[in-house]
């Protein structure tokens, strides 16, 4: 058993690096995603947490509130998990060119910096995740596609050190 345990988590980590989407890759829609349109007002999410296994460890739900004061959008994230525990994160995001974007909210480390291309979006970041266990250190990739003008598929990998460590999938509703 540890001879195959050997050979199937290198396997498993080289899977999980090289499976992502891209930002360049080809658009399934004629749709542009603007993040002022769709999350200015109302927003709500549900998604779940997975490790690199598939096994879903966490639920949650999301209302998002956001404001656009002609330089910054500001979301404020509140979280409902299926353990009954609940956060809330404010992100600030700018706009720093035609299609590229800046963000910070507590417990990210140095920002996060994100493009737009087409009805995609691409967002990476670490910040320090709080747990029910405490804190970890985690990086995030997140591709965001435009689904419709009311909603927005999210899938977000995981690591730590570099070693994919779980996946995020998120679905955005536009309520107001």
């Amino acid at each position: 058993m540890l001879k195959f345990l050997k050979v199937l988590m290198p396997a498993v980590l080289v899977a999980g690096c090289g499976l992502k989407p891209s930002i360049d890759d080809e658009k399934l829609s004629n749709l542009d995603f603007s993040l002022v349109d769709f999350f200015v007002g109302e927003t709500m999410a549900h998604g779940q947490f997975q490790d690199v296994l598939g096994n879903v460890s966490r639920r949650f739900n999301v209302t998002i509130n956001g404001s656009w004061d002609g330089n910054n959008l500001v979301l404020v994230e509140d979280f409902v998990y299926s353990d009954g525990s609940e956060e809330q994160r404010i992100w600030t995001l700018t706009k720093n060119g035609d299609n590229e974007w800046q963000g910070y909210a507590d417990g990210v480390v140095g920002g996060a910096e994100g493009e737009i291309d087409g009805d995609m979006f691409y967002w990476a970041y670490t910040i320090d995740l709080p747990l029910p266990s405490g804190e970890m250190r985690v990086s995030f990739e997140d591709y965001m596609w435009m689904l419709s003008e009311t909603r927005v598929l999210n899938k977000a990998y995981m690591s730590k050190w570099g070693i994919p460590v779980g996946e995020v999938t998120i679905m955005f509703e536009k309520v107001k």
